[in-house]
């Protein structure tokens, strides 16, 4: 059986995950039959100039994804019959949160049968985001990508454009750098901010300070900061940057912005260790809802991107070919946080 595999001897890939994969979607697509005998490992390693190990490893991955079996003194068979998989995607996020789970399930409900997600996490790490990308250029329909790191690094975009574009969806941040013709389902971050502080500033009036949680070592875009200054300016109000709330001056009359959970969680404990009721002698607004803000202090106010729609626009992306760039609706939810 001829599997015309091809070894790439410049890819970071090692050459044994290479193999596995090649054989991997040949079996998801039924190219290679369920007990179909698959290549001894002396053809594959004078077929494709690797090693007997390398060979052997790769068929002790497929082992380890239960894809095939070993027949002592016989070699390796396919052992299932997988359902066809269509599509293939690399999802690629920088962290675990509800909200990224929220995106994920709706991609993958919107997708339906004959789609295959395999997920991937670098941590807002701009190496492992490299290391992730270059070890698997091959095997993949279409590659999904959530681009957040903690330092602004124009490494990422140099690393994106070795992905074709045609194959290529950003979510959550539009990237300038890479010009057009991929998909993408982005925030307006900066205009999203303002609208949103605009639509509460009745309820932001009766407080003194408005105050920004914005780490030194943020994932988050810088042009959040932007749009926060600018309505703090057209509205004549006093903002400011809070890069560590833990060791802010709480006063009656801040109200605190929050991107992150722990700062959530902070904000809440030092209010209450300092008697400040929250609604009414300091205000919280949250980014990104849940279902835990709904309830929290009888409600914590939220604005939030529509993490369900981005899925189902970038699913719709997926399954049309069509390639544009979309704003995804944005929206503030009062609480009696505010």
């Amino acid at each position: 059986m001829r599997t015309s595999i091809e070894i790439n001897d410049h890819s970071r890939t090692p050459k044994y995950i290479q193999l596995a994969k090649h054989l991997t979607t040949k079996i998801e697509n039924k190219l290679i039959a369920v007990d179909e005998q698959l290549p001894s490992i002396n053809y594959l390693s004078a077929e494709y100039d690797i090693s007997r190990d390398t060979a052997r490893k790769a068929y002790i991955e497929l082992k380890r994804r239960n894809l095939v079996e070993g027949v002592r003194g016989k070699g390796y068979y396919v052992k299932v019959a997988p359902q066809c998989v269509d599509r293939r995607i690399f999802f690629l996020t920088n962290k675990l949160s509800a909200h990224k789970k929220t995106l994920y399930d709706a991609l993958r409900e919107e997708l339906g049968p004959g789609t295959k997600i395999d997920f991937f996490i670098y941590n807002s790490d701009i190496d492992q985001f490299e290391q992730l990308i270059m070890n698997n250029l091959t095997g993949y329909t279409h590659y999904v990508i959530i681009p957040h790191f903690y330092k602004e690094d124009r490494r990422a975009a140099d690393i994106i454009r070795h992905i074709t574009k045609d194959k290529l969806i950003m979510l959550d941040r539009k990237m300038m750098q890479l010009g057009d013709n991929y998909g993408s389902v982005y925030q307006d971050f900066e205009h999203n901010l303002y609208s949103a502080l605009t639509e509460a500033k009745s309820h932001l009036r009766k407080y003194n300070t408005l105050k920004l949680i914005f780490p030194l070592k943020a994932y988050q875009p810088r042009e959040i900061i932007s749009g926060f200054q600018n309505f703090c300016i057209a509205n004549q109000m006093q903002g400011k940057l809070v890069v560590d709330v833990d060791k802010d001056q709480f006063q009656p009359g801040d109200v605190f912005i929050s991107m992150m959970e722990d700062e959530l969680v902070s904000i809440i404990k030092k209010s209450r260790t300092l008697g400040l009721k929250v609604g009414q002698d300091i205000g919280i607004i949250s980014y990104n809802e849940n279902p835990l803000k709904e309830v929290l202090l009888d409600g914590i106010t939220v604005i939030s991107t529509d993490f369900e729609q981005m899925g189902r626009d970038a699913a719709s992306m997926i399954k049309t070919g069509e390639r544009m760039h979309l704003s995804n609706p944005f929206r503030l939810i009062l609480r009696n946080s505010l």
